[in-house]
């Protein structure tokens, strides 16, 4: 979860996917939906607007990522 450069706003980073491109755009969409919330692809991470440190290791573990560090 990051703070800073973002005008006091709370977002969830998620890096190191490993994606291509365009899976990256589906990836988004899909954790924005099942999360009722906005975000964006900003290079390499996914940016999900507000604190989703609890519901989202779920849904990355249910979508095939291995290994999920909440930080």
């Amino acid at each position: 979860m990051e703070r800073s450069g973002r005008g006091g706003k709370e977002v969830t980073v998620v890096e190191h996917l490993g994606l291509p491109p365009s899976e990256r755009e589906k990836w988004v969409k899909a954790l924005k939906a099942s999360l009722g919330c906005g975000g964006l692809v900003e290079g390499d991470t996914l940016v999900l607007q507000g604190d989703h440190r609890k519901r989202l290791p779920s849904l990355l573990t249910a979508r095939g990522v291995k290994r999920v560090t909440v930080g």
